[in-house]
């Protein structure tokens, strides 16, 4: 069967990263792959450090690659989690911006590791889906004012109650 694995680039901490998002999505570290003895490639990696580390998250696969500084991560891709509700986000929020990690407008954040996520329950999710345009508008118009999402705020402004 083909699939898709996205793969990041770490400097160093692709191990650490992987066993970092394992906790936080109750997801699983499948494979460490380490460099040869005498490292041959342009990384700056030690010989018999780690290369590629394989992990699982909501039954999506990674990869990890320790590949060094010359590529880190941008907002041009980030990490989209439909959570089930209010407190799902509240967790994962916590767990993702702690230890160095930053808030970012409009429920995205970037971890200690410096990857962009964005975090937004199906709720929210099913009414970007309901083609209520007017109703969208406004729950965008909220969720501009946001870091976090406040999905009772977006979905009292996608129905039309005032704040």
């Amino acid at each position: 069967m083909t699939n898709i694995a996205p793969c990041l680039w770490f400097d160093g901490q692709a191990e650490e990263a992987a066993h970092f998002y394992a906790s936080v999505f109750g997801g699983s570290v499948d494979h460490v792959s380490y460099y040869p003895q005498e490292n041959l490639s342009p990384s700056p990696a030690a010989g018999g450090s780690v290369l590629l580390v394989e992990f699982t998250l909501l039954g999506q696969r990674y990869q990890a690659l320790n590949g060094g500084p010359q590529f880190p991560f941008t907002e041009a891709v980030s990490l989209s989690v439909a959570c089930q509700d209010q407190a799902e986000l509240d967790r994962y929020y916590d767990a993702l911006t702690a230890d160095g990690g930053s808030p970012a407008p409009c429920g995205w954040l970037k971890d200690k590791y410096g990857l962009s996520w964005q975090l937004v329950t199906e709720g929210i999710m099913a009414n970007y889906h309901s083609g209520d345009q007017a109703g969208i508008d406004r729950m965008i118009k909220v969720m501009m004012t946001m870091q976090k999402l406040d999905t009772a705020a977006m979905q009292a402004a996608f129905d039309g109650e005032a704040a």
